[in-house]
């Protein structure tokens, strides 16, 4: 136990460079200098690999190692999205503390079970595939939630025209908004084959497609609600805070779902 302290202990002091590179505000003109990839570097191997070391072994699906791999994935796809985005490294301030916010609660649940079949009789490799589609989702729609606020909090302070030093390390409104409907897209394909993945994986282990319990709820109504904030916005250019309420909407619904759960199970219920 000291030692599984120690290795999350060390995951989450690999986010705290990041974490000091937001907070000091850089200023935007450096744009995305070698310290702040070492620091996004650092940031994403630590969470990374105590999720390898966990998962070496048998699979573990406690709320401590869910939380984990739910920072590792966020983390290794804002790297990815800053590779492909100019200005979505701006969105630093917001993320990598975030995660930090989430690796204290990880750390503090270490000791909630964390072992336990996945699911007895699943095909194999579908549960897996299933998992991987999953975390990815959740991935996105907390980028894309991230990128729905800092639009939301640009053009508060435009509009009260008192701009802080943290609105000012933001995206332009526009590029905010442009990234959050780019993630939302991907999100939702990404989404259909998770709720694919898992209807197959449900047929074969029960002979039925669905099995209508919480999770399945959640999945398909945030499927629902995406669906029809995307369409809205291309048919109607709907946008501003209007779009940023149903965002966060759909990522509360996710996160009722997957990390929801285990805090209801392994903490509450055990």
């Amino acid at each position: 136990m000291k030692q599984e302290l120690l290795f999350g202990l060390s995951a989450f002091a690999a986010l705290l460079p990041s974490v000091f590179i937001a907070g000091v505000g850089r200023n935007a003109d450096k744009s995305r200098d070698g310290i702040f990839w070492m620091a996004l570097a650092v940031a994403v191997a630590g969470p990374c690999s105590w999720v390898a070391v966990q998962l070496s072994g048998t699979w573990q699906t406690g709320l401590s190692m869910t939380l984990w791999v739910t920072i590792a994935a966020t983390m290794l796809g804002f790297a990815i999205v800053v590779l492909l985005n100019d200005g979505a490294w701006r969105l630093t301030p917001l993320v990598t503390p975030y995660m930090a916010l989430l690796a204290v609660f990880a750390i503090f649940w270490q000791q909630a079970p964390s072992v336990r079949p996945l699911t007895e009789g699943a095909p194999e490799g579908w549960i897996e595939a299933h998992i991987a589609v999953s975390v990815a989702t959740y991935a996105l729609i907390t980028l894309a939630a991230v990128a729905a606020l800092a639009a939301f909090l640009q053009e508060r302070a435009l509009k009260t025209k008192r701009p802080t030093t943290l609105s000012r390390s933001f995206p332009s409104v526009v590029e905010s908004e442009s990234l959050m409907v780019r993630l939302l897209v991907i999100g939702e394909i990404v989404l259909a084959l998770g709720l694919a993945t898992g209807m197959a994986t449900q047929q074969q282990e029960t002979g039925t497609l669905l099995h209508w319990d919480h999770k399945t709820i959640l999945s398909l109504t945030t499927f629902a609600v995406v669906a029809v904030l995307l369409a809205a916005h291309f048919k109607s250019g709907v946008r501003g805070r209007m779009v940023t309420r149903f965002v966060l909407v759909a990522y509360l619904l996710l996160s009722l779902g997957y990390p929801g759960v285990k805090f209801v199970t392994d903490v509450l219920m055990s």
